[in-house]
């Protein structure tokens, strides 16, 4: 008998599952393969059930012969083990991303005369309600909330995109780019205090206060389902943090970052070409326990920012205070440079590894941007930040479309630079 093979990464089985079962019956013997999490977050949605519980759904279907793990998003292996005379797919794979993994598997199959079978992509009502019903439930608090830890377990590194309003959610959920036969996506969003103050036209200077930060949380949990961490600046007064801290883990936010300094707000990359006042070790601790014993979940996330590179007090600092933020409590450690090198950033990572290799560490490579993710990752990193990329493309793109309408009195010299509004609201999902 003929050998049919396809690939599962669901976590229901609906109409369109079931045709491609019966589809793959009239050619053969079935086998599927049960994308693993840490593939299928690469390039798709987190699952809602464990991977056990998703083996399980598929073995429970009578028209299976055989189930196996596909452990990567790309079927060099599987194809290898199997070689199977068939590979059945939906037919959604023969465009976007998607498609280097269908050209992917024509390869493999073409060395010795294996064949694809491409089944039109069902969607209907039911299958419709329930992707939408799987995208709320990622959206929920409780299940959101937990993501972050989740995907440090999984991934190697994970990364996270600024975003200040519902769009850029979008742009952060959605986009998947295949590169050298690899698809990636991101993994997390990150809601910076200096990207959401500038996009309400404010100085980054915590003068955006709480209530309207969280109304910007509250723009990208309802279009949303990834993990988010929050940019909490200093925390404020310890009194203050723990009402912050209880808000956004009510709101399914993964984490804050908060930075060991005090006083009037100023960007870390100013240095110390400005005033900026470091807290003290006991004082950020204290403030690191209280957010802890107010947090109701063992899901979120307070990860300590440390300040001393930044403002040159040296790497002995830096590491004297990573050891006693973790041992008040924090989750995580952030160092951050605005030097353009990333060798003192990579000479802390190896120190604070030599003595602690659990605790996670953060990094924001917006200065020292030439390192890659495998390189951080070497280093024992396990969360890259990037900040604000979004907002430092955005702007000077609608500046020079504003100066080129006033240049030209019209609108057509900008028209070939500019996206279609129907691709923007392709972005947007309807109900």
């Amino acid at each position: 008998m003929k050998r049919v093979y396809t690939c599962f990464c669901t976590d229901v089985i609906h109409e369109g599952h079931r045709n491609i079962i019966r589809e793959a019956g009239k050619y053969g013997e079935l086998t599927i393969g049960v994308l693993s999490d840490a593939a299928m977050i690469r390039f798709n949605r987190f699952p809602t059930i464990s991977f056990e519980e998703r083996m399980q759904l598929v073995k429970d279907i009578p028209e299976v012969s055989n189930v196996v793990v596909q452990d990567d998003v790309m079927y060099d292996k599987v194809i290898e083990e199997l070689r199977p005379d068939y590979v059945i797919h939906g037919d959604n794979w023969q465009e976007g991303a998607l498609k280097a993994i269908r050209d992917n598997v024509e390869g493999l199959l073409k060395t010795y005369g294996g064949e694809i079978i491409d089944v039109p992509y069902t969607y209907n009502e039911e299958v419709k309600r329930i992707d939408t019903r799987i995208k709320e439930k990622l959206a929920m608090p409780e299940y959101r909330r937990k993501r972050l830890r989740q995907l440090i377990e999984i991934r190697p590194i994970v990364k996270a995109l600024e975003v200040h309003s519902g769009l850029t959610g979008l742009i952060a959920e959605k986009t998947i780019v295949e590169h050298d036969g690899e698809l990636d996506q991101f993994d997390a969003m990150w809601i910076s205090s200096l990207c959401d103050s500038t996009a309400k036209g404010k100085p980054d200077i915590e003068l955006v206060d709480m209530t309207s930060r969280f109304r910007t949380i509250d723009d990208v949990t309802e279009v949303t389902t990834k993990p988010i961490i929050f940019d909490g600046d200093t925390g404020g007064l310890t009194e203050h943090f723990v009402y912050t801290v209880r808000t956004l883990e009510k709101m399914g936010v993964s984490a804050i970052i908060i930075e060991d300094k005090t006083g009037l707000k100023k960007n870390s990359l100013f240095g110390n070409d400005v005033v900026q006042t470091q807290d003290s070790i006991e004082n950020f601790s204290a403030k690191i326990a209280a957010g802890k014993k107010a947090q109701l979940t063992d899901d979120f996330m307070i990860i300590a920012r440390i300040e001393s590179l930044i403002l040159e007090r040296g790497m002995e600092d830096a590491l004297n205070r990573a050891r006693a933020f973790v041992a008040a409590g924090a989750d995580g450690i952030m160092i951050h440079s605005r030097k353009k090198s990333p060798d003192e950033i990579l000479e802390f990572c190896d120190k604070f590894r030599a003595e602690d290799s659990k605790t996670p560490i953060v990094v924001v490579p917006s200065s020292f941007n030439s390192i890659t993710e495998n390189e951080l990752a070497a280093h024992g990193v396990n969360i890259v930040i990037y900040a604000n990329q979004l907002t430092r493309s955005a702007f000077p793109a609608m500046q020079q479309t504003a100066e080129d309408i006033l240049r030209y009195h019209r609108a057509q010299e900008v028209d070939s630079r500019l996206m279609p509004i129907k691709d923007i609201i392709t972005l947007i999902d309807e109900i």
